[in-house]
């Protein structure tokens, strides 16, 4: 029977859920928790939205969770719209709006955070939401989300939201086992079909790109494209990637617009945009370009004219207003946030994206083009992996307006298709832990539990729950490769002797030395029994082909019949016999030769002792066994087997020892060692880490402790606290600060590092990352009161990178003010400084 407010619910929507949402509605009204996995672009939000309207009909709070403020901002719009500013509050770290509502939107943090805190925020909890729980995955932040589920009271359901999986049951048996009642609800079908193609560009046509699909109507790749691909290669490829204005021209023609491009790089993103606008494509016409100018004046309008030129706005604004934009991490939110109401408006036909647009924005496309199947990770360039392809492409098709959507994936010489229909068609990758215990997350373990019970904790960890998993498959895996080395030792054995003792490694040989293949010249007469067979019978060696050490022999027995073998096929009990010398030119393919060969042979009688080829046989009976290749067979299938024995035991050991159980005991031995913990008791520098959710964690509680930033004023303390949370991209090495303040304390914080990474070795422990001091001079100034103008050199820091920096450091001084009551006021007095301007309205 369906409740009233569940059936207010369906009538309130304009359209009828599919049977996977009402599924998992209907077993979040039995209270029980979900993990919803399904593509991107089915609807997974629903049952969220279904599971707030049950609990706030019950009088119960609910929580909604995402991994970044873009999507806590757009969630919380959604949310007020539905139910009334009243009932719907945000919390993002650095924007608080009414925190008490009955709904509140944040990010994971937050929540975690508050449970940490014990915070009575939590009490009247009802629901919580983890949307984009595969974010787990994610390595310098997946970890919150495992202390949610871990520590959250186990009476508030969960409802989990994640993209395709490989590993739904495995994920899900581990919330089961920390959150009791848990229902797997699993949709595999994409409410819009999805097309992968392939573009490139012929360098013999002069028109549009050459688009083909992927896959065959059977599934398989294409065999057409493959073809295409082989015939171009040569001296000068004759195929290669189209030029952006050209993908853009050719699915317009067909038309695919509108189109999310992603690049991988921010200045392409800019680049691929003007390019697109300038193209003279007509993306829009007069009336359209009148209302993009009128939406992007009302998004900056809170910006003043000095800001905006810095930020190259008539530029941004003339590309965006001929339909085509940029959308990435290093834009001010003000930029991205116009460019999605105008793309969701239908008036940007184009949006040139980084990577970070898959992740959650509503802000779907009939087509998708991935430029590159490859991405600089900071390191190297690696290729995309099964799930960021699944991700990407699955903004293609708006349910409701296309019939199917469209992937095209660019040719790239540097990536074969075989790879790209490999990537294709994998579908997801399995759901992997990246959970390690932090400085953080060790005090206030021990500031909440007893040791044992960290210790359980610790253990439920999806990370150990799956290493654990692991490791028994790998302990069966271990068990029955014994058992295979039995069965294989048992059939290898020879009753004419131990086979181990005269063969050794090298299963060619006999340990006594290897065989003089010399003497195997075309003439020779050899004696053996084929495999299988006692009877012995001669062979004549025809002809000899240059082998190395393992020539190949052209040989005939007594009826003509031709053989071709390598010497290491010869068996163990060949023996030579003598020579006869062969009729001349030899022509061993021809069979009257053979013939005559032949019955040369069968009238042959020698004049020599015998010769062993492997050897003195009398001393090893087990060379001459008809059935010695058999035997060897076996052993050979037995040295394997221990080899993978061997290994598996190895792989064993180290999943043993290395389990975050071991990794926090081990920064738990640091803490103990620099004072934060005595045994199981927290110190007061303990306490106060407590509030410091940093990944520099100790870095930074080391530095307060330190007494070297006392005497700052707020403009140096901001610029310094930017140590703590800024770190330049691509692994680049920022260079020294100009400001002369910082010099003593900077290399004093560097004393610092190098004390707290040489514990870290000492025990075991990856060492900390050091500070990045590359936006000391850029925060200072900013706090000095610097315009934009005054502070940015050319292409030194892009205004939105600046902006997310500065929220940072706003958030951390926050954490710096609320946990250490000495640095209470140079920390409100730097959070007065930086929350201005840009900063102050660039919340996003």
């Amino acid at each position: 029977m369906t409740s009233a407010p569940l059936t207010a619910f369906y009538e309130s929507l304009p359209f009828a859920p599919d049977p996977y949402q009402r599924e998992a509605i209907t077993s979040v009204a039995a209270g029980r928790s979900v993990v919803v996995t399904a593509p991107t672009g089915a609807g997974k939000t629903l049952v969220a939205d279904g599971a707030i309207a049950l609990t706030h009909a019950s009088g119960e709070r609910s929580f909604y969770t995402t991994p970044i403020k873009a999507l806590s901002n757009q969630k919380f719009a959604d949310l007020m719209e539905v139910y009334g500013e009243n009932q719907v509050g945000l919390l993002t770290g650095d924007n608080v709006i009414n925190g008490d509502a009955p709904i509140v939107v944040m990010t994971t943090e937050v929540l975690r955070n508050m449970i940490y805190d014990d915070s009575p925020a939590l009490r009247q909890l009802g629901l919580v939401v983890l949307d984009e729980v595969h974010y787990l995955a994610d390595r310098h932040r997946g970890s919150v989300w495992e202390e949610v589920i871990i520590h959250l009271d186990r009476s508030v359901p969960i409802v989990c939201l994640s993209a395709t999986i490989a590993n739904p049951e495995e994920f899900t048996e581990w919330v089961r086992s920390r959150r009791g009642d848990v229902d797997l609800i699993v949709e595999s079908h994409r409410p819009v079909p999805l097309t992968s193609m392939y573009m490139w560009r012929d360098r013999n046509q002069e028109d549009l790109p050459t688009m083909q699909p992927v896959f065959s109507k059977n599934g398989r790749p294409n065999a057409a494209v493959s073809k295409a691909l082989q015939r171009s290669r040569g001296r000068r490829q004759r195929f290669s990637t189209p030029r952006r204005t050209d993908v853009i021209a050719a699915l317009q023609h067909d038309g695919l617009l509108p189109a999310i491009y992603f690049v991988f790089s921010r200045k392409g993103c800019d680049a691929t945009a003007r390019a697109i606008a300038t193209a003279g494509l007509g993306l829009t016409d007069a009336d359209e370009r009148r209302e993009i100018r009128a939406i992007l004046e009302d998004h900056v309008g809170h910006l003043s004219p000095d800001d905006l030129a810095v930020l190259g706005f008539d530029t941004f604004a003339d590309t965006v207003s001929r339909g085509a934009a940029p959308h990435h991490a290093g834009m001010i939110p003000a930029f991205k946030e116009a460019v999605e109401e105008l793309f969701l408006a239908g008036l940007v036909k184009v949006v040139a994206a980084t990577e970070t647009l898959a992740l959650g924005i509503n802000m779907p496309a009939r087509t998708v083009v991935l430029e590159s199947l490859s991405k600089f990770n900071g390191e190297t360039h690696e290729l995309l992996g099964p799930s960021e392809y699944t991700q990407l492409t699955g903004r293609a098709g708006r349910r409701g307006i296309d019939d199917h959507g469209t992937a095209v994936v660019l040719h790239s010489s540097y990536v074969p298709f075989d790879r790209v229909t490999g990537i294709a068609a994998a579908g997801a990758n399995p759901l992997r832990s990246s959970f390690a215990p932090t400085y953080n997350m060790t005090v206030n373990l021990i500031g909440r539990y007893d040791e044992e019970r960290a210790h359980e904790l610790l253990e439920a960890s999806f990370a150990n729950f799956s290493d654990r998993q692991r490791r028994d498959r790998l302990m069966q895996s271990l068990e029955e490769r014994r058992r295979d080395v039995a069965t294989f030792r048992r059939a290898a054995a020879c009753d004419l002797g131990d086979i181990e003792g005269v063969v050794g490694e090298d299963r060619d040989w006999p340990r006594q030395a290897r065989p003089d293949n010399s003497r195997l010249e075309p003439g020779t007469v050899l004696e053996f029994a084929k495999r299988k067979h006692v009877v012995l019978s001669r062979y004549l060696i025809l002809s000899r082909s240059w082998g190395g050490e393992q020539p190949r022999l052209d040989v005939t027995d007594e009826t003509g019949h031709l053989s071709r073998m390598r010497t290491r096929d010869l068996p163990r009990g060949t023996v030579i016999l003598g020579s006869i010398p062969l009729p001349q030119p030899v022509r061993s393919a021809d069979p009257a030769y053979r013939k005559e060969a032949a019955d040369t042979l069968a009238t042959f009688v020698s004049d020599q002792e015998p010769e062993a080829y492997y050897g003195d046989t009398e001393t090893s009976p087990v060379l001459t066994c008809p059935d010695l290749e058999d035997h060897l067979q076996w052993a050979d299938r037995a040295r394997r087997a221990e080899r993978d024995v061997r290994r598996l035991e190895r792989r064993v050991e180290r999943r043993s020892q290395h389990d975050v159980v071991t990794d926090f005991d081990r920064l738990h031995t640091v803490l103990d060692r620099l004072g934060y913990t005595k045994r199981w008791q927290l110190e007061a520098p303990g306490t106060a880490l407590r509030k410091l959710y940093n990944e520099l964690d100790l870095q930074l509680s080391e530095t307060l402790r330190s007494g070297v930033l006392d005497d700052l004023d707020p403009a140096q303390f901001a610029a310094i606290m930017s140590i703590f949370t800024y770190e330049a991209r691509g692994g680049e090495m920022s260079q020294a600060p100009h400001v002369r303040f910082a010099d003593s304390i900077i290399e004093a914080i560097d004393q610092i590092w190098e004390r707290i990474a040489s514990e870290e070795s000492d025990v075991g422990l990856e060492p900390s990352r050091p500070p990045d001091v590359g936006l000391v001079d850029t925060m200072h100034g900013w706090a000095e009161g610097l315009d934009l103008d005054e502070l940015f050199e050319e292409d030194d820091l892009r205004a939105g990178d600046f902006v997310r920096s500065a929220r940072q450091v706003l958030d951390l001084l926050r954490q710096v003010r609320d946990g250490y009551p000495g640095y209470r006021t140079v920390a409100q007095d730097a959070i007065s400084r930086i929350d201005r301007g840009i900063v102050a309205v660039g919340i996003g």
